[in-house]
């Protein structure tokens, strides 16, 4: 369907972009709501509108009765818009651009006092399309998994009630919901009354608004209302964590009580929301004109996915639901881990402003930014009872277990599998980079936090699966990989024989280390080829940090029928029936492409069923599908990092910008010290450490 609000065509065929003045002050100062209309195709405008022209107003702010009273002066029509259902980490108080809007012709979507566009919608759309319906119960699934609201600055450690409570739902006083929703101060008197009547054995817990909890604005209960039934609830919880405590749910007009009813709640409702009405809130105060009965997938695909305008920041467009979740998802996750700020441990120079942009953007406040220590005590000290970074191959040992005591969090950090466009060697920084409180992927003697990501996978849902898929697509078809390095197409001839790409390593790497045994270096890997396919055609190719000098590893390989130098990897693996490796993420890429993988050793993508694995493997790996895989590697587990919006992203984006966008490169600087490390890389000892 047309979203409700939207510019139309004219009749005639010919484009139309109809005028839209603005008299608000937060049209002037709201950038991205400005370009949201644009992009909505609206036609922006200051000055005098004519008569058919349209009148942008701000909900019932204080200020949207200059452009009303405009409107009623000249005869223009008016564009009421809001914020919509899930609008970002923090309120447009603190500066924090909004996700989505509303735009309705009519009126405010919570003015009950007449039709508005959305309750129209509601009253009449048919609801009835299969894929329209699974995508809003797909979506409100991802809603209540990811704790999503319409503000996520919430405490993921909150103290939830003990379950069995009776929720009653505060709001602030002049809130613009309850006086045009038909209700006054006086509903919340009555409604906790009501709570009170119809359950007399249950507890009480008044949620408080967050702007009353920030002292911002004042709500309708106090101190005054605890007794030793009821209590306040002040703290900035997960919402559907609340809800899943609750019996019932009482609210006057909260957007809570919209949640409520996706949480499967059936709220009892004092107000006159715009969810009320439609067979799923038990109504206080009916609408005699809604009298139709919607499930909840209705009520959200009419709202979520046809009503509110969703905008994409990183393509700058207007986008789908499902795009907004990846952006809330990305940003939500980012901010809850980084709210505190870190102390680092084990970085080099070079890594520390990558290392701030993507863990201290000041998303969550000034304190939110990366304290670098380079003496592990000094790093302990300023961690405690916080959050301490630590490269993955820079732990001392006994690291964890002192952090552990002292009640911090040990964060082990390392590149993430879609990387950057350029090598790690040489200083290129990174759009991706994981965080492990577990293990570290690469090290299969111990659990990893990606390890627990792909064991429950068998319960991902499958709009999850789905995702990955689609990711696993683009990856494939935009020619992505972990460095996405330039190279030659191969040019050999395998005469009919199978063609086994053998991925060269760099010997003294960690996951080398740790994850083989019996075949632990180039020569060996090449030897156990050679014996186990001696009639196929072997292709070589060392490693890019040796190619580029950056690293010690050339070897002779006589056992190869062809070395790959300078050779381009994926043209390479499109050129192979099977790649055998050590640990290589040579390895992993082609299963993305679906070519067959043999594995010496025990990367992360072995012992999961998807590998012919020759090595010794963890048993307690199962069984995975390839995409049960891709969600675990390359959505869940890595945090990307976009280097044009300077935000955290989700990994579509972060593979659109590998492949054709803005990417950080290394400077002069960098390059030179890169050769300087490579000259030394017998002595890696020394300058890698710090």
């Amino acid at each position: 369907m047309e979203p409700s609000g939207s510019a139309t065509d004219a009749a005639d065929g010919s484009s139309h972009r109809p005028r839209l003045f603005y008299f608000n002050g937060g049209f002037f100062t709201q950038k991205r709501v400005r370009r949201m209309l644009e992009l909505a195709g609206y036609d922006l405008r200051l000055g005098k509108p004519g008569p058919d022209d349209l009148v942008a107003v701000w909900g019932k702010s204080p200020t949207s009765g200059r452009g009303e009273a405009v409107s009623d002066k000249i005869g223009a029509g008016l564009l009421h818009v809001e914020d919509a259902f899930l609008r970002s980490i923090r309120p447009g108080r603190d500066g924090e651009p909004p996700l989505g809007l509303t735009l309705d012709r009519q009126r405010p979507y919570f003015d009950s006092s007449g039709p508005s566009d959305l309750e129209a919608h509601l009253a009449t759309a048919a609801f009835d399309d299969a894929h329209h319906l699974q995508r809003a119960r797909d979506a409100m699934a991802r809603i209540k998994a990811a704790n999503l609201s319409k503000y996520n600055d919430f405490d993921p450690k909150a103290q939830i009630p003990k379950p069995g409570y009776v929720l009653v739902i505060d709001q602030t006083r002049g809130d613009a919901s309850i006086k045009h929703g038909g209700a006054s101060a006086d509903h919340f008197r009555e409604m906790l009354v009501f709570a009170q009547e119809e359950h007399p054995t249950a507890r009480i817990v008044i949620k408080t608004h967050p702007e009353t909890i920030a002292g911002h604005r004042k709500g309708h209960f106090g101190l005054g209302d605890v007794t030793e039934r009821i209590s306040l609830f002040e703290h900035a919880a997960p919402v559907y964590d609340l809800m899943e405590g609750a019996i019932a749910v009482y609210t006057v007009s909260s957007g809570m009580g919209f949640e409520a009813v996706l949480a499967g709640h059936k709220p009892h409702v004092f107000g006159q929301p715009f969810y009320a009405g439609w067979g799923l809130t038990d109504d206080r105060q009916p609408i005699d004109r809604r009298q139709r009965t919607l499930t909840r997938a209705q009520l959200f695909a009419g709202v979520m996915l046809d009503y509110c305008r969703w905008y994409d920041p990183y393509r700058d467009r207007l986008c789908p639901l499902e795009d907004t979740l990846d952006t809330l998802e990305a940003l939500t996750r980012a901010h809850m881990q980084d709210r505190a700020g870190h102390v680092a441990y084990g970085m080099r120079l070079w890594k520390r402003g990558p290392m701030q942009a993507i863990f201290g953007a000041g998303r969550a406040g000034p304190d939110a930014k990366v304290q670098f220590a380079r003496d592990p005590d000094d790093a302990l000290m300023a961690a405690r009872d916080g959050s301490l970074l630590v490269w993955a191959g820079k732990e001392p040992d006994g690291f964890a277990t002192r952090a552990e005591a002292q009640g911090t969090r040990l964060l082990r950090v390392e590149d993430g599998f879609l990387r950057s466009r350029g090598l790690g060697a040489d200083l290129v920084a990174p759009l991706s980079l994981v965080t492990d409180d577990s293990g570290i992927y690469y090290d299969p003697t111990r659990p990893s936090q990606l390890e627990a990501l792909v064991t429950p996978g068998e319960n991902l849902p499958p709009a999850a699966l789905a995702r990955a898929s689609r990711l696993r697509r683009q990856i494939v078809k935009l020619g992505v990989s972990k460095y996405n390095l330039d190279g030659a197409a191969p040019e050999f001839d395998a005469g009919g024989r199978d063609v086994i790409l053998v991925p060269g390593q760099v010997e003294d790497d960690a996951s080398i280390r740790l994850g083989t045994k019996e075949v632990c270096d180039n020569a060996a890997l090449l030897a156990a080829v050679r014996r186990d396919f001696p009639d196929a055609f072997v292709v070589y190719k060392p490693h890019p940090d040796v190619e580029a000098g950056l690293r010690d590893g050339d070897i002779p390989a006589p056992e190869a029928d062809w070395i790959a130098e300078s050779a381009n990897p994926l043209a390479l693996i499109a050129r192979a029936d099977r790649v055998c490796t050590m640990t290589s993420l040579l390895g992993f890429e082609a299963l993305l492409r679906e070519v067959p993988v043999t594995c010496y050793g025990a990367p992360f993508y072995a012992g999961w069923g998807l590998t012919e694995d020759r090595g010794s493997v963890p048993a307690r790996r199962g069984t995975a599908s390839l995409d049960q895989l891709v969600h675990a590697s390359l959505i869940d587990y890595p945090r990307y990092f976009d280097p044009v919006t300077r935000q955290p992203c989700p990994p579509e984006i972060a593979v659109d910008r590998l492949a054709t966008g803005t990417l950080p490169r290394a400077g002069l600087g960098n390059r030179l010290l890169a050769k300087a490390q490579g000259a030394f890389a017998s002595y890696a000892h020394l300058w890698r450490s710090g």
